[in-house]
């Protein structure tokens, strides 16, 4: 029977007639269900979303994945009896991550695949592609065109939000509030986080960067180009704003500021450092730390107000029994950094326009190594974007491939400073940073510092369209003091794109 089903399977493959497929094995009982059909249902998934247009193509091939990826546990054992299934498999896994914008992990699978089935032209074309959008993403979507979608559809929709949003019983409709939320800024995000609310005067759409700096930045560009005539019945805020009187209940506890004792210390650059402990918590240390960290973090956003805990929170640890010296409660941490911390910025502490203007300093100790990779000459630099330079020089591509998925591409500019006088590199660096920007115009580029090392100059930035930014820079470096300039994600495993070339090259 199995093989009766895969062959007319497999005939309908060839006559592309993938929703026959579905309705056929969809149609089976759950039992009858083995790796080979679910695989074919995946398959089927996968073929069927490339009819379909952006956004509404991604839950068909995260359905795909979600279907391929439950049968990971059992692929050892299935290529055991038929070893070409890990290809099959592992290739399908990369086809769905490929068209999720999830490149670097659909390389993983790619490179399995090949490993399984050697010489493959088709999978080697799909290495080489991810290969090439990692280095050089200009094939998918820029997030600036993404925001002006999102927001399209966030009017459109908006209405019978709210209308969701009036229900008298709340809890029985949360779930359609959330998906609907979801589903309206899906064009411009993959995986949204968001809070909703009314103040009594408006209603409000809170775009929560949980805690990851790089997506702040993301979810600042997008409030600031939200159409005027959403803001005459919304509030368009990013982080959760800071409530004196907040309590939280998870594991059966209720937990309040007042239950959190800190101690906290000023560190450089107007940051914190904090310990915190709370009795109610100890108990859940050894086998829930990481929930426990959690709940401390919402708190923590509450006391302070989410951007402002991501702006001077430097380290974070939360112990098992309290610390020498004397504390506070955490409802009096904000007190704290009004007075001890950073009288003159706290006030624009929770501002989103001016959340990533905190920069960083740091130093460096350039290697002595003959071939360094790109960044190891770096002895000085500044950054307002720690945790994208982080990754690149551990590398780490978490942060990135947030990031891509929603077309939006940190990255550096880099050029020698042979020939440049020590007291012009930083003149040359905000040089060039101004007429990239006058070039490219608004909303393209946000710049977030940059670096001096022994050989190179580095120009940091994130881009919100990469095409137009580049077409920028090739023209303003065409016309600047040195021999070449290139390009480069902010990806420690790719290689940089040429923006000027030596003449003689």
């Amino acid at each position: 029977m199995d093989q009766e089903i895969l062959n007319q399977l497999e005939q309908w493959n060839e006559e592309e007639n993938y929703q026959q497929i579905v309705d056929c094995i969809e149609a089976l009982p759950e039992n009858a269900l083995n790796f080979n059909l679910i695989s074919v249902l995946a398959m089927a998934y996968n073929n069927l979303a490339i009819g379909l247009e952006p956004p509404e193509d991604r839950p068909v091939y995260q359905h795909a994945l979600d279907l391929l990826l439950s049968l990971e546990d059992q692929l050892e054992a299935a290529a055991k009896e038929d070893p070409d299934l890990a290809h099959t498999w592992n290739f399908r896994v990369g086809y769905a991550y490929y068209y999720l914008d999830q490149e670097r992990l659909a390389l993983t699978y790619f490179e399995r695949a090949l490993e399984a089935r050697p010489g493959d032209e088709d999978t080697q074309e799909f290495i080489e592609r991810c290969q090439r959008t990692l280095a050089l993403p200009l094939g998918i979507k820029p997030f600036r065109v993404r925001t002006q979608e999102g927001w399209e559809s966030f009017l459109a929709g908006e209405g019978e939000l709210r209308s969701l949003m009036d229900q008298k019983d709340r809890e029985n409709v949360s779930e359609q509030v959330v998906s609907k939320c979801s589903q309206l800024l899906a064009p411009a995000f993959s995986n949204p986080a968001f809070e909703l609310g009314h103040n009594g005067e408006k209603y409000e759409l809170i775009l929560v960067p949980e805690g990851d700096r790089a997506r702040m930045f993301q979810m600042v560009y997008f409030q600031q180009h939200a159409p005027k005539q959403l803001l005459e019945q919304w509030n368009i805020k990013v982080g959760r704003t800071r409530t004196s009187n907040f309590g939280l209940r998870m594991y059966n506890q209720d937990i309040s500021l007042e239950d959190v004792q800190v101690w906290a210390k000023k560190t450089e650059d107007n940051g914190l450092g904090l310990e915190l402990y709370c009795e109610k918590l100890a108990p859940m240390m050894e086998e829930m730390e990481d929930q426990v960290y959690n709940m401390i973090c919402i708190l923590l956003d509450q006391a302070l107000g989410e951007l402002a805990a991501m702006r001077y929170v430097d380290y974070l640890d939360v112990l098992k029994a309290p610390a020498e010296g004397p504390s506070i409660p955490l409802n009096e941490l904000a007190d704290f950094v009004a007075a001890e911390v950073d009288p003159e910025g706290w006030p624009q502490a929770n501002d989103p326009e001016l959340a990533g203007q905190r920069y960083t300093a740091y130093e460096g100790k350039p290697s002595e190594e003959e071939d360094w990779p790109l960044r190891y000459d770096v002895f000085v630099g500044v950054t307002c974007c720690v945790p994208i330079l982080k990754g690149y020089l551990r590398g780490e591509d978490f942060c990135m491939d947030r990031l891509h998925r929603d077309g939006v591409v940190p990255g550096f500019f880099y050029y020698p400073l042979d020939g440049v006088d020590k007291k012009e590199i930083l003149d040359l660096r905000d040089q060039l940073e101004q007429a990239i920007q006058a070039r490219c115009g608004e909303g393209v580029v946000t710049f977030t510092g940059g670096a001096t090392g022994t050989t190179l100059g580095y120009l940091d930035f994130i881009a919100w369209d990469l095409k137009v930014l580049l077409d920028a820079a090739v023209e303003v470096f065409a016309g600047a003091p040195m021999e070449w300039a290139a390009f480069h994600t902010f990806r420690f495993h790719v290689g940089g794109i040429s923006l000027k070339q030596q003449e003689e090259k």
